[in-house]
């Protein structure tokens, strides 16, 4: 009886850790540095299946330097929306030269759809507002390695 009760605690606690792991913001991936006029974005970068459907949910707070650019292997009409997400974000929606092709500033928590106006491989989440403070906007060019190598 005691070795079932020490096999139920170790399984609670696996489960346990593994259901905390999947409600914790994703903090390990691959960095990249991009250029905005004069501006430095500190980004994160969310390539895979699984760090693009995770993007920035759960995360509590991003520095306003940094944020998060997803990598996708074909341009297509992306759409994001903000379930489980806190932090209110803006997605540049850009096209492989760097150029914005439009923006969408995101509520946090809701399922509402924010789409590429047209077909786009790269998707770059900022914190809401930073865009704008900076007079940036749809035709504006982000500059940095994933958009000179296209």
């Amino acid at each position: 009886m005691k070795r079932l009760n020490t096999l139920l605690a170790s399984a609670l606690c696996a489960l346990s850790f593994a259901a905390a792991a999947q409600d914790s913001p994703q903090m390990n991936l691959p960095r990249v540095t991009l250029g905005a006029g004069m501006y430095q974005i500190d980004a994160q970068v969310a390539q895979t299946p699984d760090q693009r459907s995770t993007g920035l949910m759960y995360r509590k707070d991003m520095p306003q330097h940094e944020g998060m650019l997803f990598v996708f292997e074909q341009p297509s009409g992306l759409c994001f929306w903000m379930k489980n997400t806190v932090l209110p974000l803006t997605a540049a929606f850009v096209a492989d030269d760097g150029t914005i092709v439009n923006l969408a500033d995101m509520k946090p928590q809701t399922t509402d759809s924010h789409c590429a106006a047209k077909p786009v491989r790269f998707v770059l989440e900022m914190n809401q507002g930073w865009f704008a403070k900076r007079g940036m906007k749809a035709g504006s060019k982000l500059s940095g390695s994933p958009f000179s190598a296209h």
